[in-house]
């Protein structure tokens, strides 16, 4: 059925362009013989096909459009005839001879033109025929078309101020009166449009009627142009004759149109000094009509206008701008009960936009806008409307974007009680916002009660609100969330060591409610961020020795020791571990042995019942051998336990190779250049045997297991050990004991089993030259080395 209609349309048109194309040869050959009769003849047949009722608006526009082409040819034609003396009053009146009213319009509207530019006759009174002969037009499309085309060839015509057709002193006023009067005229006939058909084709219609707007909106852009519209005019004249015909037209589609219209084509500063006007139309449109979007639009541009420059601001006071906006979308809120809460929150996300252009300063504003959105949502619940949350996060970012400081909305009273009504997902969000906010600007929060207000604002990546939720929650982009968070917590900071005292409170009260989930990656930044504080207050300490300090290293540590137990619940012992000897070495910096040593203490407990895997085990045993190494501060006693701990933990690892290099790191316990009560050469050189054992009996293992011997790196790196501690001046390391290690290493490697490996042997190569280099040096390192003797290897 569609298809078909579709067919006959162009059958339809295929026959009316067909005719036109036809009527317009004769008449250019009556254009060409000055044949002035015929050409007014078959130009009335040419317009006569313009009479048809069965094209669709789109398919008329074709027509109507070579007409068109076809008439300036003829208005070309009537200008040299007026040049050639022919009477142009009486070829004014000859047109109307036309048999047919449409095609004795159109020309009337052609010669009229003409008429115009001759000066003959005042621009007005020409235009003022013209205007009310159009009345003759009813046909809603032919009526249109018909206006545009006098809209069309008139308005480089109308008698405007410093035009050429400039009349009396109300010149301006008649030019915007013909306007007005053809907008009128434009704007029924379009809406007539709507109710003429059967209903099943009214969306078509609708479309329809969509494709012909800018026929009528062309007016208003007309009424833009004229030069004499001054503000006193539009204010008294153009917009209430406006606004009084879009009232009066009840038709959603124009309404919205032509706003939008008036909205985009007159100048800002008319907008902001008819405010009160333009405003006190919109309650009174059709409740259909799409009003959030022209409200929108309107504080967009006034937005736009109060941005480009300062000088117009003094303007929006004057005028209170806000007030008016203010109060206009209160208005429009309360009668539209069906407004759904995205329209509602759409109107205050533009009205705080407007807000902090135009008053930036004024907080006030701001909440009292964020107090109306929480009314507004007052009831609801979790919104769940998509639209609506996105506009709610676009209304909670702007401050941020603005001010570029998140002490500005921890002033809002209203800002947390609009992120309540966010769903969890979007909550997140919003509090990513504000994080990276803040570290985008780098800004440095510095009291406790605005980490405790930050901390409640963002508590949705901060602890489970829905634990239901947490495991559909992307493992990557929760790990995101919450680095985000761990990097937060470092910029929380004052100077103040009282106040930053508190700001770790207040931080560990927070963190501990993220559960086990959340603790492996908020833990570690807030402990090192107190022991900033440690060190911060330990240097205090020695400056002002003597004075009562409110906050102690003491206190933060016995914080540090509750707080990294915790961890213990995830389980992540490693990282509990990590964190335990940074802070017994911040203790030993503090020369707080007790406080270290149960640091120490419980990371031992740590590694003897929660790690139990063998790489886990030879990493963490090697931290601890470089903390303890690093320590100070111990008594002989409490230094003795710790190592001979140290070194049994080594020797009881699961793989020889492991062991091997353990024990032979143990060596450095025993052996501090700054410390000279800890230089104990035998038990340095203890260690070293017993890691030759040990690399001797996974030596065998290899030979029993694989039946070739295994690498003979372990050797190497032990000879590597043995020059270190010789350089160092541990007289238990001879050079009869280098010797027998270099000739170890070349029997090992010369062997029959020995599997070629190249690494090894440069490893090898690498050490004999370093000991060659230290003898060429010369001074007491030569002489130290010369015994060494390499030349058989």
């Amino acid at each position: 059925m569609i298809a078909g209609v579709a067919e006959d349309e162009e059958k339809w048109l295929s026959a009316g362009i067909a005719g036109l194309q036809q009527n317009a040869f004769f008449m250019h050959r009556a254009l060409d013989s000055n044949n002035l009769k015929d050409a007014l003849k078959y130009s009335a047949q040419m317009l006569s096909e313009l009479r048809t009722s069965r094209l669709s608006p789109h398919k008329y526009y074709e027509l109507y459009m070579r007409a068109f082409d076809e008439l300036r040819k003829l208005e070309i034609f009537f200008k040299e005839e007026a040049n050639r003396g022919c009477s142009i009053v009486e070829l004014y009146e000859l047109v109307q001879h036309a048999g047919n009213i449409l095609p004795r319009l159109y020309l009337l509207c052609t010669v009229g033109s003409v008429y115009i530019r001759s000066k003959e006759a005042p621009a007005k009174d020409v235009l003022k025929d013209l205007i009310e002969m159009c009345r003759g037009i009813q046909h809603p499309v032919r009526g249109l078309f018909l206006r545009s085309y006098l809209s069309q060839v008139s308005r480089d015509k109308l008698p405007d101020i410093g035009s050429e057709y400039e009349g009396d002193a109300d010149t301006a006023m008649d030019a915007v009166e013909f306007v007005l009067q053809n907008f009128t005229e434009m704007n029924k006939l379009w809406v007539r449009m709507q109710h003429q058909g059967p209903a099943r084709e009214k969306e078509k219609r609708e479309k329809e009627r969509s494709e012909l707007r800018d026929l009528v909106g062309k007016n208003l852009h007309v009424l833009g142009q004229i030069e004499g519209v001054d503000l006193d005019m539009y204010r008294e004249t153009v917009l209430p004759r406006v606004l009084e015909q879009v009232v009066n037209c009840k038709d959603e589609i124009a309404q919205y149109y032509l706003m939008d219209c008036v909205i985009q084509v007159f100048p800002d500063e008319y907008h902001l000094q008819t405010l009160e006007t333009l405003l006190g139309a919109c309650p009174q449109l059709q409740p259909s009509v799409d009003i959030k979007m022209v409200l929108a639009r309107l504080m967009e541009r006034l937005s736009n206008y109060a941005a480009s420059s300062a000088e117009v601001l003094p303007i929006f006071f004057q005028v209170e701008a806000f007030a008016k906006l203010n109060n206009a979308i209160g208005k429009v809120i309360e009668a539209q009960d069906d407004m759904p809460i995205y329209g509602a929150v759409t109107l205050y996300a533009s009205l705080l936009t407007f807000t902090l252009h135009v008053h930036p300063d004024r907080l006030d504003y701001v909440d009292q806008i964020l107090g109306a959105c929480v009314k507004k949502l007052s009831g609801k619940g979790k919104l769940d409307d998509s639209k609506a949350t996105k506009q709610i996060v676009a209304l909670l970012s702007a401050p941020l974007e603005k001010y570029k400081d998140i002490d500005t909305a921890l002033k809002l009273s209203n800002y947390p009680q609009v992120m309540e009504y966010l769903d969890i997902g979007t909550n997140k969000e919003m509090s990513n916002v504000i994080i990276q906010s803040i570290l985008k600007n780098r800004t440095c929060i510095s009291t406790a009660e605005k980490v405790e207000a930050l901390f409640e604002l963002i508590k949705g990546l901060i602890k489970d609100i829905n634990e239901n939720l947490q495991d559909e929650l992307d493992e990557d982009d929760f790990e995101e969330e919450q680095n985000s968070v761990a990097r937060l917590i470092q910029m929380l900071y004052t100077d103040d060591t009282e106040e930053m005292m508190k700001i770790i409170h207040t931080v560990r009260k927070h963190i501990m409610t993220g559960g086990p989930k959340r603790l492996p990656f908020t833990v570690p930044p807030f402990t090192f961020s107190a022991l900033k504080l440690v060190r911060r207050l330990q240097s205090q300490n020695k400056n002002v020795s003597g004075e009562e300090v409110a906050a102690t290293p003491k206190d933060i540590f016995q914080i540090l020791m509750q707080t990294i137990e915790a961890l213990s619940s995830v389980p992540v012992p490693e990282l509990a571990l990590r964190l335990y000897l940074q802070c017994a070495e911040a203790a030993n910096d503090c020369d707080l042995e007790p406080v270290a040593y149960e640091f120490f203490t419980q990371a031992y407990i740590l590694y003897e019942e929660e790690i139990s895997d063998s790489k886990a085990q030879v990493t963490s045993i090697h931290l601890i051998i470089g903390t303890l190494q690093r320590m100070h501060v111990f008594g002989v006693e409490n230094r003795d336990t710790l190592t001979h701990k140290a070194t049994g933990y080594s020797s009881k690892l699961l793989k020889k190779p492991d062991q091997c290099r353990a024990v032979y790191a143990c060596s450095h316990l025993f052996w501090l250049d700054e410390n000279n009560d800890m230089k104990d050469g035998e038990r340095v050189m203890l260690c070293l045997k017993r890691a030759l054992r040990i690399a001797n009996a996974a030596q065998q293992m290899a030979n029993a297991t694989r039946g070739s011997s295994g690498s003979v790196v372990l050797f190497i790196e032990i000879l590597n050990k043995y020059l270190y501690f010789y350089e160092k001046g541990v007289l238990q390391v001879t050079v009869d004991s280098i010797l027998s290690m270099i000739e170890l290493i070349k029997q090992e490697t010369s062997g029959e089993n020995t599997t070629p490996d190249p690494a090894t042997d440069a490893f090898f190569a690498s050490t004999l030259r370093y000991i060659q280099f230290q003898k060429d040096k010369g001074g007491v390192v030569a002489e130290k080395y010369k015994p060494i003797k390499t030349e058989f290897a």
